[in-house]
């Protein structure tokens, strides 16, 4: 049986692109996935075509792909199939909207974009050119998110009325950033929540809006903000009331993140979990990080207790290969995990599917509404040219 080939185009050069495009170099096969194949066949760069040039060599198996100096050009490519958008939040609109009205398929970095009526305007333009549109709210895909929503789902732990989840992470951001960088920096779309925070939203959503027949959107918000120096969120904890369902009565999602405290302390889990959803038979516990973790602890009423460690797959020892983020690599051979919502790309392509199977363009877009409340609660406004509908706008 041949294998449906998905080609890629990577527009925007940094980190998480380096990290999304190495990590489409395993064979699929690696984590049990035997009839998709992923290919990169162009990058581009806003600053120079050298830039992408340099870009493709640090990614493995991608000695043909084309490389250009502007993301117009990529858009133009005929051989891409989807893009993958890996630019600040505060470009997102503007450039998955370039893909979109040039009739590629995109796959764009979390947070999808600045504001909802962005995202809602992005859904119609997908709609009506019939085109695939994902948020690549990676963790989603990993198997150990698909466990969590079973166990669920199966009832073992009872009707869930409560998840908490943090995502904070020891930046101080003072000492670790310039007023540039886009974890502070008000043109980017900076600050805790939109780039830490909607990890721990998407654990609540996951767990009490993903997991219900009939999904309803929070009934209130409640929220507090700290701000750093210059207007964005350095901290943020927020209260979430989901509705009563045929499936369970009122739920609460607590939902906290920020840049002067960490989840994880120690670096080894002392803290315990940072993510637990708690249910009338008992709980499951999900460990630090909550954007890549890799242990769970289910814990239930009758004295079951169940621990579960969730590798990332890859090509192992002796591949020669390494991926990670940030400056640090996962062991030699073992994947960052980007590849499981690539994956899902493929497959919902080769099935003719416009949207992720795990969190669906609504779910995006209730998750995004909750953040646009939070910033009106607090005050937390970014420039026009960041939030405006108008396209073309330059950045």
């Amino acid at each position: 049986m041949s294998k449906f080939t998905l080609k890629w185009g990577i527009l925007a050069t940094g980190g998480i692109a380096e990290t999304f495009a190495r990590d489409l170099w395993p064979n699929p096969e690696c984590r049990g996935v035997k009839d998709i194949e992923h290919k990169v066949v162009a990058a581009a760069s806003s600053s120079s075509k050298k830039r992408a040039e340099d870009f493709l060599k640090e990614v493995r198996g991608v000695e043909d792909a084309k490389a250009y100096g502007s993301y117009e050009e990529l858009v133009k490519d005929p051989n891409v199939d989807i893009i993958y958008v890996a630019t600040p939040h505060s470009h997102h609109y503007q450039n998955a909207r370039l893909c979109l009205e040039g009739g590629k398929n995109v796959l764009c970095e979390k947070a999808f974009t600045s504001n909802a009526p962005q995202l809602e305007k992005l859904i119609e333009i997908a709609k009506e050119k019939n085109l695939f549109l994902m948020e690549a709210v990676w963790t989603r895909y990993f198997p150990l998110s698909i466990y969590v929503r079973d166990v669920i789902t199966s009832g073992k732990i009872g009707t869930v009325s409560r998840t908490s989840a943090d995502l904070s992470m020891h930046m101080v951001p003072e000492k670790t950033f310039d007023d540039s960088h886009r974890m502070v920096n008000p043109d980017l779309a900076g600050g805790a929540l939109l780039d830490l925070g909607i990890y721990s939203l998407t654990w609540i959503f996951q767990t009490l809006y993903t997991t219900q027949k009939e999904p309803k959107a929070p009934s209130s918000v409640l929220s507090a903000m700290r701000k750093y120096k210059l207007g964005t969120d350095e901290q943020t904890s927020m209260l979430l009331t989901f509705p009563a369902t045929s499936d369970r009565g009122e739920a609460h999602g607590i939902a906290t993140t920020g840049m002067r405290t960490s989840a994880d302390p120690d670096g080894k889990g002392t803290a315990g979990p940072s993510i637990r959803v708690q249910g009338e038979e008992g709980e499951i516990q999900i460990y630090h990080p909550a954007f890549r973790p890799t242990k769970t602890k289910l814990v239930l009423k009758d004295g079951t207790v169940e621990e579960k460690d969730w590798p990332q797959p890859g090509p192992g020892k002796g591949s020669g290969w390494k991926n990670g983020f940030g400056g640090s690599f996962q062991p030699e051979g073992e994947g960052q995990g980007m590849f499981w919502e690539a994956d899902e790309c493929a497959h919902a392509l080769k099935e003719g599917r416009k949207e992720g199977k795990y969190e669906s363009l609504q779910e995006s877009l209730e998750i995004m509404r909750v953040m646009d409340k939070v910033r009106e609660q607090n005050e937390m406004k970014l420039p026009e040219k960041i939030e405006t509908l108008e396209y073309p706008t330059k950045l």
